[in-house]
Order: structure tokens, then sequence, then C-alpha cells
């Protein structure tokens, strides 16, 4: 039959292809990102299997491979020894070659013993899944020319491609290139773009990479994940057990003293502190600043709003000295910026005591609040409020 058993029609023979290959995109950001590489939750085994099963008939990817080359991504991120750095690399070589690379990184036998731990190691991993990896990708041909006829070559090729293009491609490189950034984190990761749906909320990479052990991978509330989604699903069923979440501040508006809870609380939420800091203190004041500023300054200063917030680590040496003329030009800007480099000192400071770290605090609100800056003075209260208990009734 030139249609297969389905009878479909060429039209419809790829909107089968879209719905399979999400699936596999469903496979990708759940079983093997969420739950084998970062353990951010627990699958049922029936649920595990399929998803591998799954992989092995639609991509051919060993889930030891996978983890491990993913996971050292994470510990090199933009080195020399990141698998697929478009930093490094560059953005035409990750975005075309992604799938060489990923390859390239699995042929190293290190990598694999090194990172790829706790992966599944059964029977059927070791006599089917890992050593005849190809097979199933043959499998899956004869059954979608079975299911579709003719359209079902069309409907295999269009299966090979979509993880190639869009995981190893588009994630792992415009997700370090391009799009915006809630959290300043040492790397350069992206949310390409705030809705997860065509690659299963893995477009929101700087979330992920800021929270790299949570479940959900949206942070804001116009953000979508809907990998999430099918996780809420599954777990409604008891098929999935959330394991790990990003954290969310607490706060609690009868604190006026910054004491040792109030330390913890801003260590361990010190992302959301720093997103705070940038938008109701440096965004505030840069607004300030350009509203008073002559003309012939402001288009130094439109310059300088992306360095303000960019984490220092990822500043060459010819914007750091652009940064460092616009700061000279303003008093309010420099005082504010000096404020954002001592605060997160503090949580630098890994070496000193506690009591050390608490006493810098402190001496950091007092400061903040002498500084005549409204922005600061505000963000000071807000800071002293950070708490790991919850808020008395």
């Amino acid at each position: 039959m030139m249609n297969g058993i389905t009878g479909f029609s060429l039209w419809q023979s790829l909107l089968a292809a879209l719905v399979l290959t999400h699936v596999t995109i469903a496979a990708v950001t759940i079983y093997l990102h969420r739950h084998q590489a970062h353990r951010a939750l627990e699958l049922h085994p029936l649920v595990s299997h399929f998803f591998r099963f799954w992989l092995w008939l639609t991509t051919g990817m060993v889930t030891k491979e996978w983890v491990a080359v993913h996971r050292k991504h994470h510990a090199k991120c933009e080195t020399a020894e990141d698998p697929h750095s478009p930093q490094v690399r560059g953005i035409r070589k990750v975005l075309l070659e992604g799938a060489e690379l990923y390859k390239t990184a699995t042929a190293d036998r290190e990598t694999l013993v090194k990172y790829g731990h706790g992966t599944p190691n059964d029977w059927i991993e070791r006599r089917l899944y890992t050593p005849h990896s190809v097979f199933g990708i043959g499998v899956m041909f004869l059954a979608d020319v079975l299911l579709f006829g003719f359209a079902g070559v069309a409907v295999w090729g269009i299966q090979m491609l979509w993880i190639p293009l869009f995981a190893a491609g588009v994630i792992n490189g415009i997700g370090h290139w391009w799009g915006y950034r809630n959290y300043e984190v040492p790397d350069a990761s992206t949310n390409i773009v705030p809705w997860g749906i065509l690659i299963g909320g893995e477009e929101l990479h700087n979330n992920h990479h800021t929270f790299a052990s949570s479940a959900r991978l949206s942070s804001k509330w116009w953000e979508f994940d809907i990998g999430w989604l099918y996780i809420r699903l599954l777990s409604l069923f008891r098929l999935a057990r959330v394991r790990k979440l990003a954290s969310r501040p607490r706060l609690d508006p009868h604190k006026s003293v910054a004491d040792m809870d109030t330390l913890v609380a801003i260590i361990s939420n010190r992302f959301q502190v720093m997103s705070r800091y940038g938008r109701d203190v440096l965004r505030r004041v840069y607004r300030d600043e350009m509203r008073h500023a002559a003309s012939t300054a402001r288009p130094l200063l439109r310059k300088a709003r992306r360095l303000l917030m960019r984490d220092e680590s990822l500043i060459d040496e010819q914007s750091q000295r652009q940064l460092e003329s616009i700061l000279s030009d303003s008093q309010k800007l420099e005082t504010v910026y000096r404020f954002k480099q001592r605060l997160q000192a503090i949580w630098r400071s890994s070496a000193d005591s506690n009591e050390h770290l608490l006493q810098a605090l402190q001496e950091w609100c007092r400061q903040a609040e002498a500084s005549g800056i409204n922005a600061l003075q505000d963000f000071v209260r807000v800071l002293r409020s950070y708490s790991m208990q919850p808020a008395p009734a």
C-alpha cells in the first residue's frame, strides 16, 4: 500500500511525524536530562524503560553517553574541555555540526567513566541498547514505511534530524549565544524564548544552568515549560516523583536586622538576590541617569546597560575598560555597581567563617543605607527580610 497501513495522506503523515518527534523531545528532556543526568525526579520503571526504548528507536543514543557528555558540559562549561561551547568553538560549528561534536565526545572513554555513572546497566542495556544502538534506527525505518508507505521515508528522515538539529544544534548552540537571561551565572547560557514547547522546555537554558538540578525549567510567571507539564501529569498518576526544585526566596516582613538566618537565605538564593538587585537597583539607577544625562553622553550610557548586569567573568578586557570609563563619569552608577561587587564577594568568600560573613553582610547593609541612594536603601529593607523559615502568621 502506497500510504501504508494507516492510509494517511502526505500531510497527515507529516503531522504524525511532528507528534512522534515531540515524543522523542519529551524522552530527551524528561528521561535523559532531568531524570538521568540531574536526578531531579524519579520515574516509574515502565515510563523510564519506555523512554529508553523510544530513544533507541528514534535516535540510537546510549543513555550513559548522553548523560556523560551533558554532565561534562556543566562541569567544564565555556572552557576548551566543554564538548560543545559556541563561545569556544564558534556558533556555526556547534549549530551545524553539533551531532559530530557529540560523537567525538562519546568516543572519549575517560569522559564516559568519569561522568556516566549511575546510568542503566541491566541485561537489555548491555546486550541490545548499547552494542546495537544503530539497529533500533533500522527498526524505526521499517516501522515508518509500514505505517505511512512512501511518506514513511520522509517521516523517518524528520525523526532522525530532529534531535541533532534542535538538541545538539539549537540548544547547545543558540542556547549559549543568543536570547535573554534571568540570572547572571558565570557562563553564557540564555533563554532562547520564554515558552518552552517545541523543544520540551529546553529553550529555557539560562534557567537550567542557574538551577541545574531542578525538575522545572521555567522560573518567571510568564515562562512556560511543557516538559514540567508532562512531569506533573505523570506525578498525578504516580508515574513520577519530583525530587528537586529551584529554591524560592522567603521574605519575612517582620525582620529588620540581618541575622544568620538572613545570611543562609541570601547565599542559598544568591542568583535570585542578584536578579532582584539588577532589576530594583542597577536598572532603576541607570534609568534615572539616562533621564538626566546630556544627549552626547547617552550613547555611551546605553552600552553600559548590559555590562552592568553581566557577570564579570563574561566581560572581556575591552568591555571592562569601557565599563570603567562609563562608571567614572557617573558617581551613582559606580556606587551601586561597587555595592553589587561587594555583595557578591560575601557569598564567594567560602573560606571565611559564618560569623565573619554575617558581619560583612551587616556592614554592607549599614553602608548601603547610608549611601543616600533610594533604590539601594529600598533594596536593603528587602534583603534583610530574606529568611529560610516561613514568615510568622
